[in-house]
């Protein structure tokens, strides 16, 4: 999901995006550390996945630490 796509996403469905893509990774290191990945460049995709959600909330909290001190 591209960054204008997660910032259209209400908090609570960007917090379900991020415990989603989450799991996801868990179980992508899961298959990875049984020898069951064949695609090891979705563990990568899933890393960014996160970062990115993470980064668009990181955002969000800043903007609003910003018109309450601001």
């Amino acid at each position: 999901m591209k960054a204008a796509e997660l910032r259209d996403l209400s908090d609570a469905e960007l917090r379900v995006h991020v415990a989603t893509a989450r799991r996801e990774l868990f179980g992508l290191r899961f298959q990875h550390a049984t020898g069951e990945l064949d695609n090891t460049a979705g563990l990568g995709r899933a890393k960014r996945e996160i970062a990115r959600a993470l980064t668009v909330a990181r955002e969000r909290q800043l903007d609003i630490e910003k018109r309450d001190n601001g």
